[in-house]
C-alpha cells in the first residue's frame, strides 16, 4: 500500500470518527498510566467506574506505593486479574518514587522498566499524557489495521513498525485513535458492521459482508 492510500484511509477513518480520542478518564500521567494498566482485558467503560472512585482517594505514586493489595483490590477487583494488576501498579509506583523522583518516564526504556508496562503501555502514555509521537497497538488497531491493509504484520511490533513508516509523525496520534474507535464500534471482531463502513472497498478481511 502507498502513502497516499494510507491516507485517504486515514481521511476516511477521520470522517467516520472525528471525535476519537482517549477514553479513559484522568488528570495526571500517572492517573492514565494506571488507568491504561488496569484496561487490560477490560472496558474503558469499567475502568472509568473504578478509576472515579480511586482517584478520588489515591491520586498520586507516593500514595499508591503505600497502598496494601488488599486495599487496591477493594477498588479495581471489577476490573478483573486484580492480584496482578494490583502487585504491579504498587510496585510500578515504588519503582517511580524510587527511581524516577516520583514522576512518570517519558521515554520508552524507562517505561517498559516498570512493573506490568509494555510497549502499548508505555506508547499510550507518551503520546497521550506527553504529545510524544508513539504508535501503540492494541487488539482494534492490530485487527483493523491488518483488515484494512494497512499492515500484513503478524505481531504487534510488525504492525506498529508498519503503521510508523506508513503515516508521518504529526499523523500518529489521529491513525492510533481513529484505528480504535473504528474497532471499538464498526469493524468489531464479531459481527462488523459494515454497512456503516466507508472503507468497506479497501477491507481484506474474509468475514466482511
Amino acid at each position: 500500500m502507498t502513502k497516499e492510500e494510507g491516507l485517504y484511509i486515514l481521511k476516511k477513518l477521520k470522517e467516520m470518527h472525528p471525535n476519537a480520542k482517549c477514553e479513559l478518564d484522568f488528570s495526571s500521567p500517572f492517573e492514565l498510566l494506571v488507568a491504561v494498566m488496569l484496561s487490560a482485558q477490560c472496558t474503558d467503560e469499567r475502568v472509568n467506574k473504578v478509576t472515579r472512585k480511586l482517584f478520588a482517594d489515591y491520586q498520586t505514586p507516593e500514595e499508591f506505593a503505600e497502598m496494601s493489595l488488599d486495599l487496591l483490590k477493594k477498588y479495581i477487583y471489577s476490573c478483573g486479574f486484580f492480584n496482578n494488576k494490583g502487585n504491579n501498579i504498587i510496585e510500578a509506583s515504588r519503582m517511580i518514587c524510587r527511581d524516577f523522583g516520583g514522576e512518570v518516564p517519558k521515554n520508552m526504556d524507562d517505561l517498559v522498566s516498570l512493573p506490568g508496562v509494555g510497549r502499548k503501555t508505555a506508547s499510550v502514555v507518551l503520546s497521550v499524557a506527553y504529545g510524544i509521537p508513539a504508535m501503540p497497538v492494541d487488539t482494534h488497531v492490530f485487527r483493523v489495521s491488518r483488515r484494512l491493509g494497512l499492515s500484513a504484520g503478524d505481531t504487534v511490533d510488525k504492525v506498529e513498525k508498519d503503521l510508523e513508516s506508513m503515516f508521518s509523525v504529526e499523523d500518529w496520534y489521529d491513525v492510533h485513535h481513529a484505528l480504535i474507535f473504528h474497532g471499538r464500534y464498526i469493524c468489531k471482531s464479531r459481527n462488523p458492521m459494515c454497512e456503516n463502513c466507508l472503507l468497506r472497498d479497501k477491507c481484506k478481511s474474509k468475514d466482511k459482508r
